[in-house]
């Protein structure tokens, strides 16, 4: 495999292997804190914030991933019933209207997120403690000032990081149907199964009238 392969391997799996990792990290958490809470009467103080903010992660990522498996929920009757020449066209419409959208997303979790490595550097998480190898940051976002947790920058770089990932499987998605790799944006096997169906029931009423 050569290293252009392996580097569009990479970006394929990426969100796959964040959210098996992330949700694997939200569970040991998580059973940790139980186990301290009941069994040695203490608690994990950063543990539900670590959760909470894992699991934005998970579901900002994870939208990326629900477009590359064609997992989000659509409606697309209409699409099936028209020949395929229109299907096509309306399908690239629907997918530069999902384009834009996921642009415009993303201007949004940019202007968000920003003044936060800016003039709202010096915001901190409530109970994350900072890790040893993220001292360094306090020179460059911070004025030389120690943080004391960790700085909100890192958790909020979700909205950026899962938006930006959201318009290039749409933008991948939209050539993969330019080049009639993909269908649609969506799953409809339940649909074209119920189309095809109709239209064999109707070939027999009309073979024994």
């Amino acid at each position: 495999m050569n290293s252009s392969s392996k580097q569009t391997s990479f970006i394929d799996n990426i969100e796959e292997t964040f959210i098996a990792v992330t949700l694997g990290l939200m569970t040991i958490i998580t059973f940790a804190n139980v186990i301290a809470r009941y069994i040695f009467n203490a608690n994990i103080l950063w543990g539900l914030e670590a959760t909470v903010f894992l699991f934005a992660w998970m579901v900002l990522i994870g939208a990326s991933y629900g477009v590359k498996q064609t997992f989000h929920i659509g409606v697309d009757v209409v699409l099936v019933m028209a020949p395929k020449p229109v299907r096509k066209i309306l399908t690239l419409i629907a997918c530069a209207a999902c384009v834009l959208f996921a642009a415009l997303l993303l201007k949004g979790a940019w202007d968000y997120w920003s003044p936060f490595i800016g003039k709202r550097a010096f915001y901190e998480t409530d109970d994350l403690p900072v890790p040893f190898f993220l001292t360094w940051m306090k020179d460059v976002f911070n004025e030389g000032e120690a943080y004391e947790k960790l700085p909100r920058f890192i958790p909020y770089a979700a909205l950026p990081i899962g938006m930006a990932l959201l318009l290039y499987r749409f933008i991948q998605a939209t050539w993969y149907v330019m080049t009639d790799r993909q269908v649609g944006l969506i799953a409809s096997h339940e649909v074209e199964e119920l189309m095809e169906e109709v239209a064999q029931n109707n070939s027999k009423q009309g073979e024994q009238g």
